[in-house]
């Protein structure tokens, strides 16, 4: 099979690649790339813990083609802490990783990158969830190590600290 050249924007940096066309973003990311946060378990969507964000969104990466990634912005876990601009330091957690670690809501890791990301889109567009809507945005997620209070707890209050005041109950 006739491999493609892209050009993929990963955590702001642009990436070349030469992939064939039935290469998933979640394995150039992985082999071609380096950026090993993003985790492989099922293959097959079921579990999220290959979850990027793809403009924003959360997908999962291992049935995302990385030539359709091309001309999209794509955040991994590495690239969530934050690059060194304004005030923060280069390198300072971004809030849900700070809640995460604060609430005890990692436990083996595996799962957290692709929780935590899939939790970011939906604060991007919800800032103030329920605790319902929290367990309903990370329901794509699985995670065997936890009865999932701790990281539900956690995306709470990562959600308080960003939109700066209590979050609905």
């Amino acid at each position: 099979m006739a491999k493609i050249p892209i050009t993929l924007t990963i955590n702001g940096e642009p990436h070349e690649a030469l992939v064939e066309p039935d290469r998933t973003l979640l394995d150039v990311l992985r082999t071609d790339l380096g950026l090993t946060g993003t985790k492989t378990n099922c293959l097959d969507a079921e579990c999220g813990v290959c979850t990027v964000l793809v403009d924003g969104l959360a997908v999962n990466a291992c049935l995302y083609l990385a030539v359709v990634a091309q001309g999209r912005a794509i955040t991994t876990i590495e690239g969530l802490a934050s690059p060194g601009e304004g005030l923060a330091p280069a390198g300072a957690l971004h809030p849900l990783q700070e809640a995460f670690v604060e609430h005890g809501a990692v436990q083996c890791g595996y799962c957290i990158p692709g929780m935590i990301l899939s939790a970011k889109a939906y604060l991007d567009d919800h800032p103030r969830p329920t605790e319902a809507q929290v367990r309903e945005a990370l329901a794509g997620n699985l995670c065997r190590c936890t009865g999932y209070q701790k990281i539900v707890d956690a995306v709470l209050a990562a959600a308080s600290r960003m939109a700066g005041g209590a979050v609905a109950s």
